[in-house]
């Protein structure tokens, strides 16, 4: 199952350039890792909403080629980089991918915050 939704998300995200794409991934990777708070040895929050603005373009060219839904496998990309990474979500992890104009060179902006209502320390922990 894991490797069908791998294989899924790759022919997905392979129309947008692989280039942008491998940048995208890093970057949502990056913000994740930038914000993570260590609250013990044993547990790490990071932030659970994720913003990622496309370029107008790249967002139509996706629509047009039947891309599906963008934020979807970003959303499955990036919770497996949590658990790889023993990171706990600040609450139900969510990548929104909005189509925004951007400079050009500048194909995309990605930004990350805690989901406002939600508190780190209201989930349960392991130990």
């Amino acid at each position: 199952m894991e490797r069908a939704l791998e294989r899924w998300q790759k022919a997905l995200l392979s129309k947008v350039r692989h280039r942008e794409h491998v940048e995208l991934v890093a970057a949502l990777h990056h913000e994740c890792d930038d914000h993570a708070v260590v609250c013990s040895e044993s547990r790490v929050v990071v932030p659970n909403a994720y913003e990622v603005e496309l370029d107008t373009r790249v967002a139509e060219e996706l629509t047009r080629r039947g891309g599906g839904d963008v934020g979807e496998a970003l959303t499955d990309d990036l919770a497996r980089h949590g658990e790889r990474k023993g990171y706990e979500w600040a609450g139900p992890l969510t990548v929104r991918v909005t189509p925004a104009e951007r400079p050009p060179g500048d194909p995309y902006r990605v930004s990350s915050s805690p989901m406002p209502h939600v508190r780190a320390d209201a989930f349960p922990t392991d130990g």
